[in-house]
């Protein structure tokens, strides 16, 4: 399937700006199930500076700076994926066991897993908790397939929490969220993690898009998508799984990766810093996911 994505993020100021500089990760990676075909970004006002790179994990990132005044800040991200379908759920219980798992993690000398253990540690917005792996710990009887494992926990995060976008922020703690069983994508995600991680497994925080349908019979809104998250298992031998804890699924064709990391912090959107003035601000998001082909 093609899909186009475009994305807009609109700051309005209260008063004039006199320079800002901005880091966004809003430009879709290339995987192994996705590649991204063309991207085209706007900055209004028009920036003379502005450069791509790849950051640690691999993602595809931009820097810009603006260094005349201004009221309003606006980056329009446009861009074009070729997405496979994802991992079929029947193989879940494929694979090596809770007890081969952990073993071969911490026995590993090869390259891919050596990398994964890494995410295995701490970061700014997950820590691994008592809580967290007594959450957890009812799915991993140690003699069942990890991944039939992790599906288990992500359907129970599914059925046990409740999506609530009035709850949490950005800074809203993991253990909150716990405690109220109450957040949006994001804190499912940590939450997801962060259980994984408590167990002695790998697991990385994935944000993108998710293709949202209408309802039968009636046109979808353009605009009226959003920015998604969800999380990915490392299994010894097999390589990474994603899991989708929102919507009690795994990806399969309609969600689109940005960039992954070890938590939000690391691929936030769009982050910057404004040198002088701005006073009260406004944002606006628009995200826009259309099928192409497929």
């Amino acid at each position: 399937m093609i899909y186009r994505i475009r994305h807009i993020t609109r700051y309005t100021y209260e008063q004039p700006v006199s320079q800002c500089f901005n880091k966004a990760h809003l430009l879709p990676r290339n995987t192994p199930s996705q590649r991204c075909l063309d991207s085209r970004i706007e900055v209004t006002p028009k920036t003379g500076w502005l450069r791509e790179h790849l950051d640690y994990f691999g993602n595809r990132y931009c820097y810009f700076m603006l260094q005349e005044p201004h009221k309003l800040l606006e980056i329009d991200i446009t861009s074009r994926i070729d997405v496979n379908p994802g991992q079929p759920e029947s193989a879940l219980d494929l694979g090596c066991s809770i007890s081969e798992a952990r073993a071969r993690i911490d026995l590993a000398t090869d390259e891919e897993t050596l990398l994964a253990r890494e995410f295995l540690l701490d970061s700014p917005m997950i820590r691994a908790s008592k809580q967290l792996r007594e959450y957890a710990a009812p799915s991993f009887p140690t003699e069942r397939t990890l991944l039939s494992a992790v599906r288990e926990l992500t359907q129970r995060i599914y059925e046990d929490f409740t999506y609530d976008p009035e709850f949490s922020t950005i800074a809203t703690p993991l253990h909150d969220v716990l405690r109220h069983k109450r957040g949006v994508c994001q804190d499912f995600a940590h939450l997801a993690i962060g259980c994984l991680r408590a167990l002695g497994f790998p697991a990385r925080y994935v944000s993108g898009y998710l293709e949202t349908l209408p309802p039968p019979g009636q046109e979808k809104l353009v605009g009226a998508d959003a920015s998604h998250a969800w999380f990915a298992v490392y299994s010894p031998g097999d390589g990474w799984f994603e899991f989708d804890p929102t919507n009690n699924n795994m990806p399969a064709g309609q969600h689109i990766v940005t960039a992954w990391g070890r938590d939000y912090a690391d691929v936030t959107p769009l982050r910057g810093i404004i040198f002088d003035g701005g006073g009260e601000q406004t944002l606006e998001v628009s995200v826009d996911v259309a099928r192409l082909q497929g």
